[in-house]
């Protein structure tokens, strides 16, 4: 996987696999979110012990999903993940039932954890903001009458929308500043230590 922030790696059978795991995919996430971690960071953030995700961070490396951070000093390995997209492309997979069935189950996990992050933010994590953070956070619905094209040409605005906005503040730190997921639905992710 590239470090480009524009390049797209179309997942294989095996990293489908390895992302076919509720932990996988919440260290991933985790990754994604709080920068690099360690094996015992992530047994702190997901409550799993430092043995179960050492391992799972190893399977995620053998597929190219989370790689070593070179040049960190220290006993323990620091882990993070590749900068770059990943996809769930169907041309991976091609016309085997086993793979196809591999990525369904990749496919809901994935969304299933993005799912309980909003579900958690608008039925209880909402209560613990400031204003500020309530009144910036949305969750919008609009319903358009649109073709195929029309609606790749409205996914592709948002996604450079969102992608400009994380290039431009990529590893911003300061005062008020929190990782934000980017979505139809924009709500602040909860602060370390405060993961249920």
């Amino acid at each position: 996987m590239t470090d480009e922030p524009s390049a797209t790696r179309v997942l294989d059978t095996g990293a489908l696999r390895a992302l076919a795991h509720p932990l996988r995919v919440r260290i991933l996430d985790l990754l994604s979110q709080e920068g690099p971690q360690t094996a015992s960071t992530l047994a702190a953030l997901t409550g799993e012990s430092s043995g179960s995700t050492s391992y799972h961070l190893r399977m995620l490396a053998r597929h190219g999903l989370v790689r070593e951070v070179e040049g960190r000093a220290g006993r323990e390995r620091w882990w993070e993940r590749p900068r770059g997209r990943i996809s769930f492309g169907d041309e991976s997979v091609g016309d085997s039932p086993a793979a196809r069935a591999v990525l369904q189950v990749a496919v809901a996990e994935y969304h299933r954890a993005r799912f309980q992050e909003m579900f958690d933010y608008f039925t209880r994590g909402a209560d613990t903001e400031t204003e500020d953070w309530r009144e910036a956070s949305v969750s919008s619905t609009t319903t358009a009458h649109l073709t195929a094209s029309q609606m790749r040409e409205l996914a592709e605005r948002m996604d450079a929308l969102f992608t400009e906005y994380a290039e431009r503040y990529r590893g911003q730190t300061g005062e008020g500043v929190r990782a934000v997921s980017l979505r139809a639905d924009m709500f602040p992710l909860p602060r370390r230590g405060e993961r249920s």
